[in-house]
C-alpha cells in the first residue's frame, strides 16, 4: 500500500493547527475526537554508527546529509530491527499488528531504515514517509574540525538548547520544526491518513537523529528547557518506546525501567511523571511532578486570606516609608 501523500501546506509552520496540538496533549499526547485509532507504540530510533561518528573529519569534505553508515552501523540497524520486531510481536494484543515508518531524508537514516525493515514483511508495513522536519540539526555546511571543536565548547558555556551554530540551527530551531511535524503526525492519526485497519495494533517508528529525537520527546512530554539540558544523547541505533498506558497516556515507563530512564538523564521528578503516565487517565492532572505554577509563582500565598494579609503589610510598610520620607523632608527644609 502506498503511503498517503502530503499537501504542501502541511509542511509550512504557519499552516499548522495549533489547536490540534493542544488537544493532543490534553488527551494524553495523541488521541480522541477523530476517525483514527491511537498507535499502541511510538518508537523513536537514532540512526546507526555513521562515518561522521567514527571520524568527525568526514564532515570537512562530505555534506552532512550524505554521510553514510559504517559496516558497524549497518549491523547495529539490523539488530535493532530484530529487537523492535520482537518487542512488537511478543506483546501484541492483535496478531495482525502493523508498522508505519517516518524517516529523516539523510543517507544514514535512510540506510538505517533499510536495515531495520529487513525484520518486517511487506504485509506488516502499511507505509513509509520521508520527513524533512525530523532531519539532523543543521551545524552549517562543510565543517572544519578545529573550528567545530571551538564552537561546541562555546555551546557548552552558552547552553545546548538556545545556542545557534553559525550558518546553522539551534535546538530551539529544531524544536519549532519538530513541533510542526508532530502536529502533522497527529492529523495523520486522527484522520486515519495512514489507512490503518483499527482492528490491528499500530506501531509508529520514527528513524531520526540524536538531538531531533530528544527534542521530539521534549515536545511530546512538554519538558522544560532545563529538563532538556539534563538529557543524554541516544547511542547509535538506540531507541525509546513511548507506549500507550492503561489510562490513555503515552509513557516511556511502560516498556523502560526506572534505571534506564535515570541513565538517560531524566530527573527523579521526570521519572515519576512517566510512571504516572503509564496508568494515569487522560484529562487528569499529575500531582506527582512539580507544576509550572510552583516554578514561576513560588512567592505567591496559598490562600486569599494570606494574600490580603500580605497586602495589608505591604500597604502599612509603604505608609510608614512615606511618613518617614515626609518627616525627613520637613526636617531638611527646616
Amino acid at each position: 500500500m502506498n503511503p498517503p501523500s502530503c499537501s504542501d501546506d502541511e509542511f509550512g509552520a504557519n499552516e499548522c493547527n495549533n489547536n490540534i496540538a493542544i488537544s493532543m496533549h490534553e488527551k494524553g499526547g495523541g488521541g480522541g475526537g477523530g476517525g483514527g485509532v491511537l498507535p499502541k507504540r511510538i518508537i523513536v530510533v537514532r540512526h546507526g554508527e555513521s562515518q561522521g561518528n567514527l571520524d568527525p573529519g568526514a564532515y570537512t569534505t562530505t555534506p552532512d546529509h550524505r554521510i553514510p553508515l559504517t559496516s558497524q552501523g549497518i549491523s547495529q540497524a539490523r539488530l535493532t530491527g530484530s529487537q523492535i520486531r520482537h518487542l512488537i510481536s511478543s506483546s501484541a494484543s492483535s496478531p495482525d499488528w502493523r508498522v508505519y515508518f517516518y524517516v529523516s531524508p539523510y543517507a544514514r537514516t535512510r540506510s538505517t531504515l533499510r536495515e531495520i525493515a529487513r525484520s518486517f514483511s511487506k504485509k506488516r508495513v502499511i507505509g513509509v514517509r520521508e520527513e524533512c522536519r525530523i532531519r539532523e540539526q543543521d551545524f552549517g555546511n562543510f565543517q572544519v574540525q578545529e573550528r567545530m571543536n571551538a564552537i561546541k565548547e562555546t555551546r557548552l558555556r552558552f547552553g545546548r538548547f538556545f545556542y545557534r551554530f553559525p550558518e546553522g540551527e539551534s535546538a530551539a530551531d529544531v524544536f519549532d520544526r519538530v513541533s510542526s511535524f508532530l502536529e502533522s503526525m497527529w492529523r495523520d492519526i486522527d484522520q486515519n491518513r495512514l489507512n490503518h485497519n483499527p482492528s490491528n495494533d499500530l506501531n509508529l517508528i520514527i528513524v531520526s537523529h540524536g538531538l531531533a529525537s530528544r527534542v521530539f520527546l521534549m515536545r511530546w512530554f512538554r519538558w522544560t528547557v532545563e529538563q532538556f539540558e539534563l538529557l543524554h544523547n541516544f547511542g547509535n541505533c538506540e531507541f525509546r518506546v513511548m507506549q500507550l498506558g492503561s489510562g490513555g497516556e503515552y509513557s516511556l515507563a511502560v516498556h523502560h525501567t526506572d534505571e534506564e530512564l535515570l541513565e538517560w538523564g531524566l530527573s527523579p521528578d521526570m521519572v515519576a511523571d512517566q510512571k504516572w503516565r503509564a496508568n494515569g487517565s487522560r484529562g487528569t492532572s499529575n500531582d506527582q511532578s512539580p507544576r509550572c505554577l510552583e516554578a514561576f509563582f513560588d512567592l505567591i500565598p496559598d490562600s486569599d486570606e494570606e494574600s490580603e494579609y500580605t497586602e495589608d503589610k505591604t500597604n502599612s510598610s509603604s505608609e510608614f516609608t512615606e511618613d518617614k520620607t515626609n518627616s525627613s523632608s520637613e526636617c531638611s527644609e527646616q
